[in-house]
Order: structure tokens, then sequence, then C-alpha cells
């Protein structure tokens, strides 16, 4: 995980698109044809947790990689300590 993470789904979107045997073009093309100008820098940062997602966003990749979008969520186990590291971070950028 990056040392200040945008997104929490990017490891999870990376892994899908291995499991997948997709390039990071390949997953962009898809994103393309379902309205999103995705490039493959962009999704590199998604994937590397560099850049925001949106809720369009998250839709249209879980619609690319074939799944529903809960299943780009991390782990349910590990939400709990994502969002707790993810608060205090965001507490001390603002002290």
């Amino acid at each position: 995980m990056t040392k200040n993470p945008r997104n929490l789904v990017g490891p999870q979107i990376r892994r899908l698109r291995d499991q997948q045997g997709l390039t990071q073009p390949m997953l962009a093309a898809r994103c393309r044809r379902w309205g999103w100008d995705l490039s493959r820098q962009t999704l590199a940062k998604i994937e590397t947790q560099l850049r925001w997602v949106s809720d369009f966003e998250l839709l249209c990749l879980a619609r690319a990689l074939r799944v529903e979008p809960p299943q780009l969520w991390p782990a349910k186990e590990k939400l709990p300590r994502l969002l707790e590291d993810f608060f205090q971070r965001l507490g001390r950028e603002v002290e």
C-alpha cells in the first residue's frame, strides 16, 4: 500500500485483471467500450492507489472485469484496519 492511498480498490483491480489474463491496455479498452475514456497510465495509478476512483468508475471497472462491484473491495477482515489507518492519516493531515 502507498503511504497515503487514494483508493482501497486498486490492489483488487490488479489481482482480478491478472487472474483474467488481461493487460492494463486490454482492461482500459474494455472500460472505453462502456463509455469511460480510461488510459493505461490512469489505470496504473488506480492499481497503485495513487488516484481517487469515483462511483461511476468503480461500476465501469466492475463491469469491464465482469464482476460484481463488491468484489472490488478489500477482504472483509482487512477493512476495519484499512479504514482505521486511513482516518489516522487524515487526522494527521488536518493538524
